[in-house]
């Protein structure tokens, strides 16, 4: 054989190895590139769990909008199934059972009851929550930053939250000596809070009134024991059921002339004195980012909980003027929003 023949035989032989090293590269890669592709091409379900509809009326588009601007349509990469409590948080374990029998790929939570529930009717579908008192101490999570299960989410509040809301009462009645709490002693946070509200309390030189308070049917008879009590002011510790009820809780304040505060800004714009607390809008905003990481394959328990970083106080100056109050100028300069 001369030396050339040699040479283009040589590199015959090498192109064959190369080939023969490349081809399983090459099937490997199609097969990813063809499961992408087919993955691409999924209808995600979505099961949405929630203490009533508002979470249609407000949340739900925020979250849409927040999909959309990650390329994810409704109808077209997902779909979702809304299954509301009405405001009967005991009705969450059925919802759950029936989001887990419907087979859905993700379980978004609002609140602490529908993340309760749901992680007691599965451990594998992925379920995200948002606005839940302590992920941890409800059993949720591990720790924020290595949730270790099918469990995560944004939420979190700590009880410092409370105190200030206890602070900003004081602040806007000086004179005040008798504050009603209005708590769920069977959600953990509302539990957990009630000796750190105590305590600022103490520290404020006021005493705390506690209230019971479970479900929307009670309201009326929780708020005329309220009323017969004459406090001076009212911390209504943050529940989902009463989103609804937020005109409710406005007369109430309105006719009782009786300062109020609460976590939620909507409930503030219907009418009670203050709100401060995160904004569930930017929850909104934020949960489309876990929806996309586990459509792409992310397990929650590698999901770290993210918590509020930013609180917003809301003054109603209407509410202010209807029940006579005048609020300090420097506390209007320190809101983030005065409804005038």
């Amino acid at each position: 054989m001369t030396d050339v023949a040699a040479h283009r035989a040589d590199k015959v032989i090498q192109w064959g190895m190369r080939r023969r090293d490349t081809l399983p590269l090459l099937i490997a890669l199609w097969s990813t590139v063809d499961a992408r592709s087919q993955q691409a091409g999924k209808v995600y379900r979505i099961a949405w769990l929630s203490n009533s509809p508002y979470a249609t009326t407000l949340l739900w588009p925020e979250f849409v909008r927040g999909m959309r601007e990650r390329g994810l349509m409704e109808g077209q990469n997902f779909t979702v199934e809304h299954l509301t409590s009405e405001g009967h948080s005991e009705r969450f374990a059925a919802l759950a059972a029936e989001a887990v029998q419907r087979k859905v790929d993700v379980i978004v939570c609002a609140g602490t009851p529908a993340a309760m529930a749901a992680r007691n009717a599965t451990t594998t579908i992925p379920i995200l929550f948002f606005y839940v008192g302590d992920p941890i101490a409800s059993g949720f999570v591990a720790s924020l930053a290595r949730p270790g299960g099918n469990v995560t989410g944004l939420g979190g509040l700590s009880p410092a939250i409370y105190v200030k809301q206890l602070e900003l009462l004081k602040e806007v009645v000086p004179k005040a000596s008798r504050i009603a709490m209005l708590f769920n002693p069977t959600l953990p946070h509302h539990a957990a809070v009630r000796a750190d509200a105590e305590s600022a309390a103490r520290s404020l030189r006021v005493t705390l009134r506690r209230f019971e308070l479970r479900s929307p049917e009670e309201i009326d008879v929780v708020l005329a024991a309220v009323a017969r009590d004459k406090t001076d002011a009212l911390l209504i510790l943050g529940q989902p059921f009463l989103f609804p009820q937020r005109d409710r809780l406005a007369r109430f304040g309105i006719d009782q002339r009786l300062p109020a505060i609460i976590a939620f800004e909507e409930v503030a714009d219907a009418g009670v004195l203050m709100s401060y607390g995160s904004r569930i809008v930017d929850d909104m905003r934020r949960l489309p980012h876990y929806v996309d990481r586990i459509f792409k394959g992310a397990k929650p328990a590698d999901l770290p909980v993210e918590q509020a970083t930013r609180f917003y106080l809301t003054i109603n100056l209407r509410t202010a003027k209807a029940i006579g109050l005048v609020i300090p100028i420097a506390l209007l300069q320190r809101a983030d929003k005065v409804i005038e």
